[in-house]
């Protein structure tokens, strides 16, 4: 059994961004936009070329999540997120997770996230707050696994 996060404590995880990754998240989500696609359309924006979507970008923090800080069983109750610049295909970037409150009554933990570029900026910022599920026990007081149902 892992311990309860703590303030303060870190975690990051980083990954090359590619064009599959954008054809991959099409797939599940239908986001078609031309600004993931179309590298004519996408030049002649304010963004220069072709950005990939918010949802790979910030995907690397659900791994820091449900990984790291806070852990196994984690997941998002809420986020708040700015998103800075842009994130393109051969990007690599690192999503990271500072614990700034964990509660003592309950398995909820507030985190500061980031996912940086691999040139140093700072493509998402903002606030996490997850809750962490912990396995259930029987009336015997033993564990239950999903290994075993």
């Amino acid at each position: 059994m892992t311990s309860a996060p703590r303030v303060g404590q870190r975690a990051s995880r980083s990954r090359l961004v590619t064009r599959r990754d954008i054809e991959l998240f099409t797939a599940i989500s239908g986001d078609r936009n031309p600004l993931h696609y179309d590298e004519e359309f996408a030049a002649a924006t304010r963004f220069g070329g072709l950005v990939v979507q918010g949802g790979v970008t910030t995907a690397v923090l659900n791994a820091v999540v449900a990984e790291d800080v806070p852990g196994p069983g984690s997941v998002f109750l809420q986020l708040d997120l700015r998103f800075l610049a842009p994130v393109r295909p051969g990007d690599v970037i690192t999503g990271s997770a500072e614990v700034t409150a964990a509660r003592a009554d309950k398995p909820i933990t507030t985190l500061a996230v980031r996912v940086t570029r691999d040139d140093g900026v700072v493509a998402v910022e903002g606030t996490a707050v997850c809750y962490t599920a912990t396995p259930a026990a029987s009336r015997d007081g033993t564990t239950i696994s999903s290994a075993t149902h």
